[in-house]
């Protein structure tokens, strides 16, 4: 498992200077991120082609999961529901999800508050996963990955103009939104082969949510030259598209060489 391990990390950098972590669990890779008492990142590790069945093994192994210090768990998967402030009742999370998701036994349910408690991501993780974590980590607390995506778009809707579809690339899924007006009107994941299937899925959603696509705009994160994402290639079917990246709210120590060209989100900005 090492051999898929790459490390980032301050020029400073001391395990013992680690006071909480934050998790990324995507669909096949883990991000670790190792914060200071400042809540700054001092050492990131960056796992390919993981699975979450491999944690158990990797927290026995890996440097920055020895410790009991805080958690956040983020989860990346297809198992969530946005449901409306107003309409949510907390202990309700199973009959949400299974509206749109198929459930098997052994599961905990969570929910994460945005959008000034406007919007509940409700989400679930199964009971073995979190029992392997919770046997090392003593505080946890757990969101849905899609948290820090979704954060985002809410601090920055007064910048978006009347019909904006957008995308954040991480492998091979995204997560895509649609806001009109500045109010979300549709969010999904979905599994991409190449870059046609993100035109496919910004198609459908133009058509779900009756969009004009001569004043959509298209806004993409995560692009990059490895998944073969231009900005030519966006306005070959978009007259207003752009390949961008998000605000920080994300502090780092001296150091970190390298760290762009991991294209992650969650690198510039988290939900915490």
């Amino acid at each position: 498992m090492e051999n898929n391990l790459k490390v980032f990390k301050s020029d400073k950098f001391d395990v013992e200077d680690t006071a909480s972590l934050s998790l990324f669990l995507y669909p096949d890779s883990l991000y670790i991120f190792a914060k200071d008492k400042n809540q700054a990142n001092i050492g990131i590790h960056f796992y390919r082609d993981f699975f979450w069945n491999n944690l158990e093994q990797l927290i026995v192994s890996d440097q920055l999961l020895k410790y009991d210090l805080p958690a956040k768990i983020y989860l990346h998967h297809r198992g969530f529901s946005l449901v409306p402030g107003a309409l949510f009742s907390p202990g309700s999370e199973e009959t949400y999800l299974s509206f749109s998701t198929k459930l098997e036994k052994g599961n905990t349910f969570f929910s994460t508050p945005l959008d000034s408690n406007n919007l509940q991501v409700v989400s679930f993780i199964p009971d073995k996963l979190k029992k392997i974590l919770q046997a090392r980590f003593s505080e946890t607390s757990f969101h849905h990955g899609a948290c820090s995506f979704l954060s985002y778009l809410f601090k920055e809707r007064f910048n978006l103009i009347g019909q904006e579809i957008l995308l954040s690339v991480f492998g091979d899924h995204i997560y895509a939104a649609v806001f009109v007006d500045q109010e979300l009107s549709a969010f999904n994941m979905f599994e991409i082969a190449d870059k046609e299937d993100i035109l496919k899925y910004s198609i459908v959603l133009i058509n779900q949510v009756k969009l004009d696509r001569n004043h959509v705009r298209l806004s993409i994160f995560g692009a990059s030259e490895m998944n073969g994402i231009t900005e030519e290639w966006c306005k070959e079917y978009f007259h207003h598209a752009r390949l961008i990246n998000p605000h920080a709210n994300q502090n780092y120590s001296h150091g970190f060489k390298h760290l762009k060209s991991v294209n992650l989100f969650e690198t510039n900005w988290q939900f915490d």
